[in-house]
């Protein structure tokens, strides 16, 4: 049996002991051997550190040869389909961005194809790369990059928010015109169940663990820490790689011995950049509310409408479930993010101790829905793709649309440039100090 091999039978058993850092607090803990199926959360923030599974590396495997099969199906097919005056229009997934590049709106046209397209696929085929560059005598060191690019590709991957997108067009378009669902959809249902499953079932530190030398697994389970967790006076020399959550012996500015990436205490100049972020969205969430998102056209009348007149359209048409949705993702989760995000930051900066839990937990849920605000941007090209008729019925973009979009991407950019265990730094040198 070969070492990767063996390492494996071993993922899928007992887990040996690891030293980790918490990636939202800080705190240096050993996880203990763990069984399979199981999981451990840190000591002082409640975030997960680990879920074990009983194939993490199989069953995900063959889910992502299954999202990769569908992912192709939904990419060719037919999505939607409109009649309206005998006439028939069709959209396939490329279609929206085709026409947004069509209107000049190329910028748009680019982040719906990454977000539906693009990062899915590159996502799925990393991933499959990964997995079965693991079953070699020899696994090349490359793979470690690879699967690096799995985890930043994560959440530019937005299939399951296309496809609510979808379900609000859909909607929107039953009250003007036939409108019928084609095979891609389901498609592109499956392809979400496909990558949500793989997601769940895969274990990355299993991943990790059979990437690295012979010798350093030897010498892990060979030489455990004794501890369950480790003084902060102890970090000077212990480092976690935000990539891998290898804890090694080294200094900012190294590279990890086990994926080669930079390692870094915390997140580089992580305030600044965050502010930038923030700043950057809060300028441009002014133009995207005030500026039409598109303007819709039936028999040659009709007017631009913002995001907010959308909500007020679904409204009018007694849609209330639709237009509470809509609200919620377009205009109070961008503006939630932001509020949260300015809290964070400047009470981080004030050092402020309290509630520290809490704020941890307030960073959590901003990292996370940000990017279902794309939503109606999705939207927008399904109709924008379907609905091309002359004066009888068609749908335009607007401006609005991009400024819009830009706030999303920078919010969470945002999100991912805060560094969360800066927070609990503030608690810890106060402690010191007194």
């Amino acid at each position: 049996m070969s070492s990767t091999t063996a390492s494996v039978a071993e993922a899928v058993s007992v887990t040996s002991p690891r030293l980790q850092e918490c990636r939202d607090c800080g705190l240096m803990q050993v996880l203990p051997a763990m069984p399979p199926a199981s999981r451990v959360v840190c000591l002082r923030c409640d975030s997960v550190l680990r879920r074990t599974k009983y194939h993490p590396l199989l069953l995900p495997a063959m889910l992502n040869v299954s999202a990769l099969i569908l992912l192709a199906v939904g990419a060719t097919l037919t999505i939607m389909s409109v009649t309206e005056g005998g006439q028939e229009r069709s959209a396939a997934l490329v279609s929206g961005p085709t026409i947004l590049e069509q209107y000049g709106l190329w910028e748009l046209s680019l982040v719906v194809l990454v977000t539906t397209l693009a990062a899915p696929l590159a996502r799925v085929l990393c991933m499959l790369t990964v997995l079965a560059g693991l079953h070699l005598p020899r696994p090349p060191a490359e793979l470690r990059a690879i699967f690096a690019w799995v985890g930043h590709l994560k959440p530019w991957s937005m299939v399951e928010i296309y496809l609510l997108g979808l379900f609000v067009a859909y909607v929107r378009l039953s009250g003007m015109a036939q409108v019928d669902l084609g095979p891609a959809v389901y498609a592109l249902g499956g392809l979400m169940a496909m990558m949500v499953g793989a997601d769940v079932t895969l274990d990355e530190q299993a991943v990790w663990e059979a990437m690295e030398p012979p010798n350093r697994r030897r010498r892990t389970r060979e030489r455990p820490t004794p501890v369950n967790t480790i003084p902060d006076t102890a970090r000077r020399w212990r480092i976690g790689c935000d990539t891998c959550r290898l804890v090694s012996r080294a200094a900012p500015g190294m590279h990890c011995p086990r994926c080669g990436f930079r390692l870094h205490d915390r997140k580089p100049r992580s305030i600044e950049r965050t502010w930038a972020y923030v700043l950057a969205a809060m300028t441009l969430y002014v133009p995207a509310n005030f500026f039409p998102v598109l303007t819709v056209v039936r028999l040659g009348a009709g007017q631009p409408s913002t995001i907010l007149g959308g909500v007020q359209e679904l409204v009018d048409y007694g849609m209330w479930p639709l237009a509470a949705l809509v609200f919620f993702a377009s205009v109070a989760v961008p503006m939630l993010k932001l509020v949260g995000l300015c809290t964070l930051l400047t009470l981080t900066q004030l050092g402020n101790t309290r509630c520290l839990h809490d704020r941890t937990v307030l960073y959590r849920i901003v990292e996370a829905i940000g990017r279902w605000s794309m939503i109606d941007i999705f939207m927008e090209s399904i109709l924008v793709a379907l609905v091309q008729f002359g004066t009888l019925a068609s749908v335009y973009p607007g401006p609005g649309a991009l400024a819009f979009a830009a706030v999303v991407i920078l919010t969470m950019l945002a999100a991912r440039s805060f560094d969360p265990r800066l927070m609990w730094d503030n608690a810890r040198t106060r402690t010191e100090a007194a």
